[in-house]
């Protein structure tokens, strides 16, 4: 059994084939999966899937890259929508991008500080998006686990070694995608060697970010197996123990997600 930490089922490129883009997961072993909000006024929908679906559940939260979009939405809100739904199982995605000049970083760092505490109040798993800004990440998380620890992902990782272990060191998770099968991804595996195998998930990010085998076409649930056979070979693994560490892993990450 395998576990996609991180797909959004609810982008429009699955309109036509959710049905059978689920089963396909279901067949391929992809028991389960986390469909992640990338904006709060789109919450509705994701509860629409996580109802048609036992197997999927979703998160709360807004994209850095829609931050300024949101800036409405208070702590309190996201603690009360993650409060009202038993198929809400984490917080985000939330956090920082440089890559795109789109958003201001301090509009994108006080949706992020939001999120934070609303991880700490709800004790659920805030997913965190960063690119391009792994020393402002590294100083935030730092400064607010000091406040109070808060649980954490550290999604489609593809920062520096710095960034992953100041995220293991916190008490995060780090969640590999399909970035981690291409050929030039050499240093992403070395990385990945280093994560202790408590803290390792992975995911798809779903649409986006196909694995090798299936690179320049759309990403789908299913594919998160490729990405799980090139970890296995990466940390040395089988591949039955690789779905073994990383579904038990993201158990325990998404603690109020149940087993169906």
């Amino acid at each position: 059994m395998l576990i996609d930490t991180h797909c959004h089922l609810d982008f429009a490129d699955f309109e036509e084939e959710r049905d059978a883009i689920v089963a396909r997961a279901h067949e391929m072993g992809v028991k389960q999966m986390v469909t992640i909000s990338t904006k709060v006024r789109k919450l509705d929908g994701l509860l629409a899937l996580t109802e048609r679906y036992p197997s999927v559940f979703c998160s709360v939260g807004t994209h850095p890259n829609s931050a300024d979009q949101e800036l409405d939405i208070q702590t309190e809100d996201l603690v009360r929508l993650a409060n009202q739904h038993e198929k809400i199982v984490a917080i985000g995605e939330a956090g920082l991008d440089y890559f795109y000049d789109t958003v201001k970083p301090e509009d994108q760092k006080t949706g992020f500080l939001r999120h934070i505490a609303a991880a700490r109040e709800t004790k659920l798993p805030l997913v965190i998006h960063s690119r391009s800004a792994d020393e402002d990440m590294a100083a935030i998380l730092t400064e607010e686990t000091g406040k109070g620890a808060f649980p954490f992902i550290l999604h489609c990782f593809s920062a520096g070694p710095a960034l992953a272990r100041t995220g293991v060191d916190l008490g995060g998770y780090i969640s590999f995608s399909g970035i981690l099968t291409f050929p030039k991804s050499e240093e992403l595996r070395e990385i990945a060697k280093t994560i202790p195998h408590d803290r390792l998930l992975v995911e798809t990010d779903a649409p986006y970010l196909a694995p090798k085998r299936w690179r320049g076409k759309r990403n789908e649930p299913s594919y998160v197996v490729n990405t799980a056979e090139v970890l296995a070979d990466t940390i040395g693994v089988s591949m039955a123990e690789i779905a073994e560490i990383t579904t038990a892993n993201a158990f325990r990450c998404f603690s109020k997600m149940t087993r169906v």
